[in-house]
């Protein structure tokens, strides 16, 4: 049930907006629950606020606008200094209108800002005597806080003793971590509890949870840092002249955790169009941040332009929260569908009541698998968190337990396979029909008949479905070894659609190796990891005769994944030794087996140390990270994605997702946005699609 917020045309309404809002508030920074998700929160706090700015006379004594925490809650440990909210604006329009209004207080453009992540956590105070950590502190009312001292050594980035003897506080937020949410629900459960119901919520929780059986790990990001009472005059007047970016290099210098070591690290900006820029970067990355995020945070970046600037009973006047989209809301789960992949998984897919997320409604959203619905205690009729960013598949985190009613009903799991009725092997996590692929044949023929995969032209799902209809097909094996015959036999089947067919087939047979192993659909691969295990291993003999240790010498491959990937491969022996058979080429070309490492030496599998990934050192890429950007034009115009990463490998060098500081050279082509940006930022080799394909002309063929 995400709340609807509607529009306040009364008194009625508006003090029940605040009662709501209130409560809400209470809630959330008492235990870590709230009956409304954030996005419905500010909703009906601007709609207070829009209220009370047009009767003014109206306004009720426990309204939250004005107040910090939204008026709930109250702290017995007074801050030296008031620890402040936040304002927020939405557009761009309203930041620079925030901007005019910032140069106005201060009488003249602000110099620089900061721009930094807005952290999706709890805001704490750190106090450390002589470099020793020695209290922990809510905002509380912002006056006063919460004594929490007793997380003292569960919260990571926070050290015990900082690199100098200093006495000073560090503020932060204190949060989990996408692993250390996971871990802590995990945990959780295993102890009888409910699950939270997202990391913000379980960050609030435990960092006030004093009698618990169990501690899980949280992290704090500084972002503030200022000189307690009794601190040296000295390094009290340093710390007051210090700009806010010197500020934070100066707190990371002291062992405290801060965003520079993350993929969205603090920056400052001196153009307001540069800051908006930063802005969108940041949201461009959110969906694959290790960590949630609800805006970026932008401040005056100098102190005098922030003492000029003041602060208002609430919040700074030097400093705005940009907030993004929601990605996280509350709604109700109202049917689970079990669907069956092309390799024979059966999974669960909730059905909801439509939500709209980040601009999409959201009526479906996947449940992982039968185990974490039990591990979640999920029931029909739930109030769920459902979270989806980007273009990220949209998720159901847990349920709302604290909304529930007493309706809610099991949800009731399949005791066969839902596709074809036969038996189900629930021996791992992940069901799996018996049948495997043979269940559904259709979508995993499909699958390889791919584009990144065989690529066979000609062989479309129709196609597939007249061939497995008519008994040519049962395998993956059996495209090969199909007529002219028994093609011109099918329906719509002419002679030079027969004739096309064959030599697209002929064609597939001689695709590399890697390509043939995406094709086979192995559970825990995907294009990258198929061509990283085939460059590794040169040839399927190598691949089927390795054991999960030799496997986990393949970069990405764990100890989780690796023994996986080896049974599924003894699964598949018998299509294997049948597409052998039928011609299927088995070797990547250009790989050798040991493989060959970029100083030249082999990584032989009887323990040398050097990591390979099987990336050959030959070739103008040798050594190299690539990753491809935008669209591609000139003579890569007409190869996909996958293709040009294969492209980049064969000519000895690595492909990547993500540019990074270990990223050698970003092919970037039109509309290449973020990366192409990261990429000028950390100084990183760029290149265009058609300077890149004049670097690898030798490899295009």
């Amino acid at each position: 049930m995400t709340t609807p917020v509607a529009q306040i045309v009364d008194a009625a309404g508006y003090a029940q907006a605040v009662e709501d809002v209130v409560q809400a508030a209470a809630a959330y920074y008492t235990d870590g629950t709230s009956p409304l998700d954030d996005d419905a929160y500010d909703r009906l706090v601007r709609e207070i606020s829009a209220w009370e700015a047009d009767h003014p006379d109206e306004v009720l004594p426990g309204s939250p606008t004005g107040k910090v925490a939204g008026g709930a809650v109250e702290g017995d440990v007074p801050h030296t200094v008031a620890m402040l909210s936040l304002d927020n604006v939405f557009s761009p329009e309203q930041f620079t209108a925030w901007t005019a209004s910032l140069a106005r207080r201060i009488g003249h453009e602000a110099e620089r800002f900061s721009v930094e992540p807005k952290l999706d956590g709890l805001a704490i105070a750190a106090r450390y005597t002589r470099g020793r950590l020695t209290r922990l502190i809510t905002r509380g009312d912002g006056t006063a806080g919460e004594d929490v001292s007793h997380t003292m050594g569960t919260i990571e980035g926070l050290p015990d003793t900082l690199a100098e003897p200093v006495d000073v506080e560090v503020r932060g937020e204190v949060l989990m971590t996408n692993a250390q949410f996971e871990h802590a629900n995990e945990v959780r459960t295993a102890h009888g509890g409910q699950p939270f119901a997202n990391p913000r919520n379980a960050a609030a929780g435990t960092l006030r949870a004093k009698d618990r059986a169990y501690t899980v790990p949280m992290t704090f990001f500084g972002y503030g840092l200022l000189p307690l009472p009794g601190t040296d005059d000295a390094l009290a007047a340093r710390l007051d002249d210090l700009a806010h970016s010197e500020l934070m290099a100066f707190a990371a210098e002291l062992g405290v955790n801060t965003t520079a070591t993350t993929p969205v690290p603090g920056i400052t900006a001196t153009a307001t169009a540069d800051v908006l820029a930063r802005v969108q970067e940041i949201a461009a990355l959110r969906a694959g941040l290790p960590f949630g995020i609800d805006g970026i945070v932008i401040k005056a970046d100098h102190s005098a332009d922030q003492k000029a600037a003041g602060s208002g009973s609430r919040a700074p006047r030097w400093a705005i929260a940009y907030k993004l989209p929601a990605v996280e809301k509350i709604t109700r789960l109202l049917d689970v569908e079990w669907n069956v992949g092309r390799t024979g998984i059966i999974a669960p897919r909730a059905v909801l009541e439509p939500v709209e997320i980040d601009g999409s409604t959201i009526s479906y959203a996947t449940l992982h698998n039968p185990a974490d619905i039990t591990r979640r205690d999920l029931r029909m009729g739930d109030q769920v968190m459902v979270h989806r960013a980007g273009d990220v598949i949209p998720r159901v985190e847990a349920p709302v337990a604290h909304l529930r009613t007493g309706d809610e009903k099991p949800i009731v799991f399949p005791q066969e396979c839902p596709r074809c009725g036969s038996g189900i092997d629930t021996s791992q996590e992940r069901w799996r029909c018996e049948q495997g692929r043979n269940c559904h044949l259709v979508a995993s023929l499909s699958y390889a008949a791919g584009r990144d995969q065989l690529d066979i032209e000609g062989l479309g799902a129709t196609r597939v479905v007249q061939l497995v209809e008519a008994c040519l097909v049962t395998d993956l094996s059996d495209l090969f070894t199909l007529t002219r015959d028994q093609l011109l036999g099918l329906d719509r089947m002419g002679e030079t659609s027969t004739d096309n067919l064959i030599a697209a087939l002929a064609t597939a047979r001689t695709r590399p190796l890697s390509r043939v192993l995406c094709a086979l659909g192995v559970r825990g691969t995907g294009r990258s990891m198929s061509r990283r295990i085939a460059r590794y291993f040169a040839t399927m003999d190598n691949i089927r005769a390795a054991d999960a240790d030799q496997l986990q010498r393949v970069e990405g491959i764990g100890a989780e994944k690796a023994p996986s990937i080896v049974a599924e491969l003894a699964e598949l022996a018998r299509l294997i030794d049948r597409l052998a058979a039928a011609g299927v080429n088995m070797t990547e070309p250009g790989a050798t087996f040991p493989p060959v490492d970029a100083a030249g030496g082999t990584d032989t599998v009887t323990g040398a140390d050097d990591v390979a990934d099987g990336t050959p050192a030959a070739g103008p890429l040798a050594g190299m990270t690539v990753v491809v950007t935008g669209a591609m034009t000139g003579p890569l115009e007409k190869r996909s994605r996958n293709q040009v990463n294969e492209l980049v490998e064969r000519a000895g060098g690595r492909s990547s997702s993500s540019v990074s500081r270990k990223t050698s050279l970003v092919v970037a082509g039109d509309g290449a946005g973020s990366k192409r940006t990261k990429a000028e930022d950390l100084g990183i080799r760029l290149a265009t699609p058609d300077e890149f394909a004049l670097l690898v002309a030798d490899f295009l063929d």
